[in-house]
């Protein structure tokens, strides 16, 4: 089966007919649903069964950005308001165990969420380490400033999530913590060292190196390339993110129609998988820039398609669980660190 190297996001809260024809043809490898896209749970579902349906496989990457805090897309009263990475640091610089099982546990109870909604992929957790001076763009959405804290809590944010049935993807890499600017907004461009981000904003992506999905930060680093951000750069993907983080799994970019990122459609697409991109992302269901993306974009093949294969491969059947105990414990955990 044709399948090609993107993943789509659609206008509203239902497919329009150009865009069921537009997916029918062009066969992206997935999709990506935002606050647009949600207005109840049952509609939902009926979205994603309908993006199944057209996609014709059962395994199809339906995405969304469910972090807990400020970027979550699934909110009350419908679904829960989940802790923003920080609160559960927080949880973790008192009280290490219970930090990380508050950790796997908010992640657990997202993917039963997620998962009862059709979604199999969260954009969770957040590797990035924030440094004093940088945006607030990260912020809270860190677990912590310091790179071990990060890599630790990671950890069992990214197994409660496969306990769940759901895909983690780690972002941002090499690391969107140390940038001045909102990457949605403008072009950030980091001067450190590259000695300095090997142990710093390098050290929680080495730590995960195995997990299936990674998403790219639309940030320069001098250091490597003082031209191209890492989602268009051969240097880093190349000798960075592949070479010196030991990144193997399948990479995806960050979102094409972030304003960091400059060119036409075509050539930021064309650009991201010249430098090593496996799959590129775009977000905001703008039928016009889709098509300009699918035009240039290969189908899966070749190591892209292997890491894609080996990524759905570890989409597990979700545990068993206690719905009721699990989010009993997490409110007694929760209870505690406030």
């Amino acid at each position: 089966m044709r399948i090609k190297s993107f993943i789509a996001g659609c206008a509203e809260t239902a497919l329009t007919p150009e865009e069921k024809t537009f997916f029918k043809e062009e066969n992206p490898w997935g999709y990506i649903l935002f606050a647009r896209n949600v207005e109840s749970p049952d509609q939902v579902r009926a979205l994603t069964d309908e993006l199944r349906s057209i996609a014709d496989r059962p395994n199809v990457p339906i995405l969304i950005d469910q972090e807990g805090g400020r970027v979550q897309r699934l909110r009350p009263p419908n679904w829960t308001s989940f802790m923003p990475a920080a609160e559960l640091g927080a949880i973790f610089r008192g009280d290490r165990d219970a930090g990380k099982r508050a950790v796997w546990l908010q992640s657990r109870l997202i993917a039963l969420e997620l998962r009862a909604v059709g979604v199999n992929v969260d954009c969770l957790p957040v590797l990035d380490v924030p440094v004093p001076g940088a945006h607030d763009v990260i912020g809270d959405r860190a677990y912590s400033i310091h790179p071990h804290e990060v890599a630790l809590m990671a950890r069992p944010a990214c197994n409660g999530l496969l306990a769940g049935g759901v895909l983690p993807v780690i972002k941002h890499i090499p690391g969107h913590g140390r940038a001045a600017a909102d990457s949605h907004l403008e072009l950030p461009v980091v001067d450190t060292h590259a000695a300095v981000l090997g142990c710093t904003d390098f050290y929680p992506f080495m730590q995960l190196a195995d997990m299936p999905i990674a998403m790219t930060a639309h940030v320069v680093y001098t250091a490597f390339d003082s031209q191209h951000p890492a989602t268009t750069s051969p240097k880093v993907i190349q000798d960075i993110i592949r070479g010196w983080l030991g990144y193997g799994g399948l990479l995806l970019s960050d979102d094409l129609s972030m304003q960091a990122l400059s060119g036409d459609f075509r050539q930021r697409t064309q650009s991201a998988f010249a430098a090593g991109c496996d799959i590129v992302l775009h977000c905001n269901g703008d039928m016009e820039e889709m098509k300009a993306v699918a035009e240039v974009t290969p189908e899966l093949t070749g190591e892209a398609e292997n890491r894609a294969k080996l990524a759905l491969d570890m989409l597990p059947e979700p545990e068993e669980c206690d719905e009721e105990r699990l989010r009993a414990e997490f409110k007694e955990l929760t209870k505690i660190a406030a």
